[in-house]
């Protein structure tokens, strides 16, 4: 498992965000979604140029995508709302001369139309796979991996949705399947939210760091 990367998102609280930096994850995000009790606002705390700086955004206007990258230098772009492939190609073209890149979420229950994804793979890097749930994000439930199975693209993903410790097992079982039957490193990283707050947005230092060595 020592290939798959990890995203710690839902960062708001500028010493906690300190911490976790000290953990080296390989994404840190940041929601920059009002409607979220782990909307972040305010200064970024200096930070590694090791971790990409990740903006999540909810069907937000392509200018003030944009501002934002510019006032934190973010490394890339999370896309957490309806936004069509035609706005992600958008997006992608005025960033072609950075190396931003662009996340686009899919919310999965118990099934999934993969044929949606055709029209955005020439245009986003990743794909990231989220639970559905009454929230955009941070719902604390996984949704059912199996459907993963079926997964036509060769986009690598980030997987998301309610994962914590009692997930690992879970996890590698899934990236092995892959690794054997697609050869490749499709399942590029894990995405941890609330399964680690103490509270919204404030994430418990020692449990990521458990959490992170077992990979």
């Amino acid at each position: 498992m020592k290939n798959i990367k990890l995203k710690i998102c839902g960062m708001k609280h500028p010493e906690n965000i300190s911490e976790v930096v000290k953990l080296q994850p390989d994404y840190m995000g940041f929601i920059f979604y009002e409607k979220t009790p782990r909307y972040f606002e305010g200064k970024m705390p200096e930070i590694s140029s090791a971790v990409k700086k990740t903006g999540v955004f909810v069907d937000e206007e392509i200018n003030i995508i944009l501002d934002k990258i510019k006032e934190h230098d973010l490394n890339a772009i999370q896309l957490h709302g309806e936004e069509s492939a035609a706005f992600c190609a958008e997006l992608k073209t005025l960033l072609i001369e950075t190396e931003v890149e662009v996340i686009k979420v899919f919310s999965i229950k118990d099934d999934f139309d993969f044929e949606r994804l055709k029209e955005y793979e020439p245009v986003v890097d990743y794909f990231l796979f989220d639970t559905k749930g009454k929230n955009k994000g941070g719902n604390g439930i996984t949704f059912n991996w199996e459907v993963l199975k079926e997964y036509p693209s060769k986009k690598p993903f980030f997987l998301s949705g309610g994962i914590g410790a009692e997930e690992v097992e879970a996890i590698q079982e899934l990236k092995a399947y892959f690794e054997e039957n697609a050869k490749e490193n499709l399942l590029y990283a894990i995405d941890v939210n609330s399964k680690f707050e103490e509270e919204a947005g404030f994430k418990n230092i020692e449990k990521l760091k458990e959490f992170k060595k077992r990979f």
